[in-house]
């Protein structure tokens, strides 16, 4: 919806003041943020705030849709490796994210999902985030297992919980660790400078992590490294910020890295959930997932046995 007003008052008062008078349906808040975003034009232009409401001038104020409560089905390819009544699981994309959130309403996992089963997906994780029983970073590739049901939704998040899964990943670091095999258990909590990073904290602040890893191989030419991970925690950006706690940053880490030291840009995060293994909340049996390595780690994975 989109109003327009003449402005006949003389006293020259300052935009969002004057906003308030004419549009009291409108809070002030509300006023200031469509300043912000772009929605209100002064005489076909971009308004800000202290702009003066001069006679004459014509005020064109846009109230954008709100945005819907549940996200919408999509039809977006989808790679499937395993699917039944209770549950699917699937190779994610690098690049996708997994459920609408700000500034990323469409385009999701969960739009696709939506779409690819017909709206059948477990509701108790929420309007935004139905079925989602885990996530993966954006950048980050490989297996996730999503929930139809309820029930199957609560079983698996349970066993997420109780560390009953098991969940590796492929991982192209810069440089060696010193040690080719090891045990990372440190305490991850929010960066506290950088809040949209992770860091590893002191003991009795943040969560407890444990990552084992296993290098498998290394390239001299590049002084890079091929690892696998397994995750007995699930904190954010765990392996990330446990690669870099050890001197060996994950390759074309956007957040923890620092592209202009690495001599290798293969155009991606390098982290992949390479294999999954969980109980079937029905049947009880062990299932166990594994998705198809990228290209991208095709000049490590044609040297080095995974």
């Amino acid at each position: 919806m989109t109003m327009k007003i003449t402005v006949h008052d003389t006293t020259k008062p300052r935009l969002d003041k004057y906003l308030c008078s004419e549009l009291p349906e409108l809070t002030r808040a509300r006023i200031q943020a469509l300043l912000k975003s772009g929605d209100i034009l002064v005489n076909g232009s971009i308004a800000k705030a202290k702009t003066s409401a001069l006679t004459g001038d014509v005020i064109s104020v846009h109230i954008p849709e709100p945005a819907p409560e549940h996200a919408q089905p999509e039809d977006i390819p989808l790679e499937v490796i395993y699917e039944d009544e209770e549950l699917i699981v699937l190779n994610k994309c690098s690049g996708m994210v997994v459920h609408p959130a700000a500034g990323n309403q469409t385009g999701t996992l969960v739009n696709a999902l939506l779409h690819h089963c017909h709206g059948k997906l477990a509701e108790v994780g929420g309007a935004e985030r139905p079925g989602i029983v885990h996530r993966l970073d954006k950048d980050t590739s490989g297996c996730i297992v999503v929930a139809k049901t309820n029930s199957t939704h609560q079983k698996l998040v349970a066993q997420f919980a109780e560390r009953s899964t098991k969940k590796q990943y492929l991982t192209v670091v810069q440089g060696i660790p010193s040690k080719p095999e090891d045990r990372i258990f440190t305490h991850i909590g929010r960066h506290p400078v950088n809040r949209m990073k992770m860091a590893v904290v002191n003991p009795g602040s943040g969560k407890s992590a444990i990552t084992d890893y296993h290098v498998l191989g290394t390239l001299p030419e590049n002084d890079t490294s091929l690892i696998l991970c397994n995750l007995h925690t699930g904190r954010t950006h765990q392996i990330r910020v446990h690669m870099l706690h050890i001197g060996t940053p994950i390759l074309a880490d956007p957040i923890y890295a620092n592209a202009n030291k690495q001599k290798c840009h293969p155009g991606r995060l390098m982290l992949h959930a390479y294999k999954l293994s969980i109980t079937h909340p029905v049947t009880q049996d062990r299932l166990n997932f594994t998705a198809p390595i990228p290209e991208e780690y095709k000049p490590w994975i044609n040297k080095f046995s995974v």
